[in-house]
């Protein structure tokens, strides 16, 4: 499955709800980052399903902790943390990157995902819809999910946008891919050649 049927909510009631209690700590080794996770009120999202698809694309072998030098961590929604990854509407997006400084409009129309400080904030179309491009080869939804997790988490720790390093070649996670591949292969990790062992 490439995109989820049916209307995508383009508004919701601008407030969220939190996912509760503790996660397990990602990463064997390094300073640990705590993070919270929150859904939009309004946007059909259950905020449990949403905790689950953030903390496994944040927990596998080859994402940012990889490096043994950081470990993440979710947090309750009334804890203190280094960032909060939300899942908003395309409006709420849109209102929340560009008082960060950061404009997410294609065509006028709230579209791409963003980080400002502090806030790692998921487009609710790009959630539920992904993006034309990436439908028309078949890439599962999950997968550009787990991309855009990655890639949005990347910018809160500190890492800048990549091209294409060569056609055929898998993209970096730091690639635009919401926006273009260059000839570049759809690619959801930081470390896609690390494994469990």
């Amino acid at each position: 499955m490439s995109r989820l049927t049916g209307a995508v909510p383009a508004s919701g009631s601008g407030t969220f709800g939190y996912a509760r209690g503790t996660g397990a700590v990602l990463g064997r080794a390094g300073s640990v980052q705590r993070f919270r996770v929150a859904v939009e009120q309004g946007s059909g999202e259950d905020v449990t399903a949403f905790t689950e698809a953030v903390e496994s694309a944040l927990g596998d072998p080859r994402s940012w902790p990889a490096t043994g030098r950081l470990r993440l961590q979710r947090v309750d929604g009334g804890a203190s943390a280094n960032f909060t990854v939300y899942l908003a509407t395309a409006r709420t997006a849109g209102r929340m990157c560009l008082q960060g400084g950061v404009d997410i409009r294609v065509g006028g129309k709230p579209y791409t995902s963003c980080r400002v400080s502090g806030k790692v904030i998921i487009n609710l179309d790009r959630w539920r819809l992904s993006v034309d491009h990436l439908v028309a080869i078949g890439l599962p939804l999950a997968q550009y999910r787990t991309y855009v997790v990655n890639h949005e988490v990347g910018h809160q720790l500190g890492r800048g946008h990549q091209p294409c390093p060569g056609r055929g070649r898998p993209a970096p996670v730091m690639q635009q891919q919401t926006l273009f591949l260059d000839g570049c292969r759809p690619n959801a990790w930081p470390y896609p050649d690390r494994s469990a062992a």
